[in-house]
């Protein structure tokens, strides 16, 4: 299968209202949503050299002020419950590359506060959009959002990202807004004939890149790439925010006391079989 790099897109005129910079810091909230949306996204256009007009659209109609509450409309990052909020412009590049069509049934493993999994929402119909974090807040935060700003039909769960969510399987699309190093084999294994998993291959800045499930070793092959993105880890059970500590954890800790061994910070994630949890106990095979 032949690699691909997407070609840079031709860019519409900007419109006057670009002019204005979406992240002066200055604050709009008395401003109309709806004219702070056409900045937005007028700026987003301008600086990433063209915007697909499908996600423009998305991002002129999704209320991002139901999502995120601190000046919603400037394009930065934020934090939320112990994640990261992804700024407008970083979940416009997802979009992007996860290229979905009307009517594809779609998985996002990392819901965050709600919002990306809105767009798709206006992209695909939000019956066809699923969502997972492991977080149970962030569940119950999007679960709240998504309904206050009218995508209630939107369903998420809470579950561990890695092993997806067989029951609504298959997926055309899966987009992971978390870095590994490679695609979980369960989220590969839950992908359509055809489909198409997005997400940053390599921490902690990776590449975002576009696969498709194969019969190689690997078990994918990378299809299309987009540059550098750097996105949090996918975390294990018990790495969340207000997760309970793994029993596992414990043990290896008393364990570890028991033998006198100081171990140095970062020791526990030599214990995590990465192999085994990302392949689903088939065990990945190098070449």
């Amino acid at each position: 299968m032949q690699l691909t790099v997407r070609a840079k897109r031709y860019r519409r005129p900007r419109s006057p209202r670009c002019n204005r910079a979406i992240s002066t810091g200055i604050q709009r909230s008395s401003m109309d949503p709806a004219v702070l949306r056409e900045d937005m996204v007028d700026g987003l256009d301008h600086a990433l050299g063209g915007l697909d007009e499908a996600v423009g659209m998305a991002m002129r109609t999704v209320p991002r002020h139901a999502f995120v509450e601190d000046q919603p409309y400037d394009n930065r990052a934020g934090d939320h419950a112990g994640t990261d909020v992804l700024a407008p412009r970083t979940v416009a590049r997802l979009l992007e590359a996860l290229a979905v069509d009307d009517g594809d049934d779609t998985l996002v493993v990392g819901v965050g506060v709600g919002y990306t999994a809105a767009l798709l929402a206006e992209l695909v119909g939000e019956r066809h959009v699923h969502a997972v974090d492991i977080a149970r807040r962030l569940v119950l935060d999007a679960r709240r959002n998504l309904q206050r700003a009218d995508y209630e039909g939107v369903l998420v769960d809470c579950r561990d990202g890695a092993d997806g969510l067989p029951e609504y399987a298959p997926f055309d699309r899966v987009l992971v807004e978390a870095s590994a190093v490679r695609p979980p084999r369960a989220l590969l294994d839950q992908l359509a004939p055809d489909g198409r998993l997005v997400m940053p291959l390599g921490t902690p800045e990776g590449t975002l890149v576009a696969v498709e499930a194969d019969d190689s070793p690997e078990g994918y092959a990378v299809v299309e790439e987009f540059g550098s993105v750097a996105l949090a880890p996918l975390l294990v059970d018990g790495e969340q925010a207000g997760g309970v500590t793994r029993n596992r954890t414990e043990r290896e800790d008393r364990e570890f006391a028991e033998q006198g061994y100081f171990a140095p910070t970062g020791w526990e994630h030599e214990w995590i079989d990465w192999d085994d949890r990302l392949d689903g106990g088939r065990g990945h095979r190098r070449r």
